[in-house]
């Protein structure tokens, strides 16, 4: 998988559910990083494509900035309960309020058994 070696260091938790193909990582609303800029990095570690790909972009799925505003800390360090739900590329994203981040590749047809 590619790697942004700058984010690496400040990488956040993640980890991948065999059962369930599904890949989860947790954005740290304390740390330097937008939530969009992990959510990038959770998408390449995903797919295989680097997030200096010039044809790595989320703006033709979401618009970043809003995303990053929406469930980022408020003055007083509440922020807005929910979740947001879309499809990358075929991977369905859901983005959590708590940072949590969960993908799911798309599915694959069965192979056939020899």
């Amino acid at each position: 998988m590619y790697r942004n070696e700058a984010h690496a260091k400040q990488s956040p938790r993640q980890h991948h559910v065999r059962d369930t193909g599904t890949y989860f990582v947790k954005h740290d609303f304390d740390g330097p990083a937008e939530l969009t800029t992990t959510l990038a990095h959770a998408l390449s570690d995903v797919s295989g494509v680097d997030v200096t790909d010039t044809g790595f972009t989320l703006y033709d799925y979401i618009d970043p900035d809003a995303l990053d505003q929406l469930f980022k800390p408020k003055e007083d360090g509440q922020r807005i309960n929910g979740m947001l739900t879309v499809t990358v590329w075929g991977h369905q994203v859901t983005v959590y309020s708590d940072g949590q981040i969960a993908i799911v590749p798309p599915q694959q047809p069965p192979q056939p058994t020899r």
